[in-house]
């Protein structure tokens, strides 16, 4: 219902927060066929989805959260690129080491690295393994 009254008028910019959660396949399919109908049209609709499925099916860009950060932004192929490697995961135990360990990390593997706390993570994607085994 909530999908149906925000289709009146063809917005210009439509969020719409999972969903498809809880419907029934066919529902859910329904409501894809609405998004892409809207996207055809020339709206713009921001989706988030837990589901990577329907991410893959209606997305043109993901923007990928983990714990409030954006980790990683592209195109679904561009992510399952990326995110099909291999991830670093690094606990820095001198929390007035932190940014110097992410300046090291970023500059050798030119890869955007996360920072949450004392835990920095990059997803390597085709990154060779060799050259992370010298950062570390």
């Amino acid at each position: 219902m909530d999908l149906a009254i925000s289709l009146i008028g063809k917005p210009a910019i439509l969020f719409l927060d999972e969903p498809t959660t809880g419907l029934d396949p066919r529902t859910r399919k329904q409501v894809w066929q609405a998004v892409r109908k809207l996207a055809a049209a020339g709206s713009t609709v921001l989706l988030t989805t837990q589901y990577l499925e329907e991410a893959d099916h209606l997305a043109d860009r993901i923007a990928l959260i983990d714990h409030g950060q954006m980790i990683a932004l592209g195109t679904p192929s561009e992510l399952k690129q990326q995110v099909g490697g291999l991830q670093l995961r690094l606990e820095v135990p001198d929390t007035q080491r932190v940014s110097q360990a992410q300046q090291i990390i970023q500059e050798i593997l030119t890869l955007p690295v996360n920072v949450n706390d004392r835990t920095l993570t990059a997803l390597l994607g085709n990154v060779k393994i060799q050259l992370v085994t010298q950062v570390l």
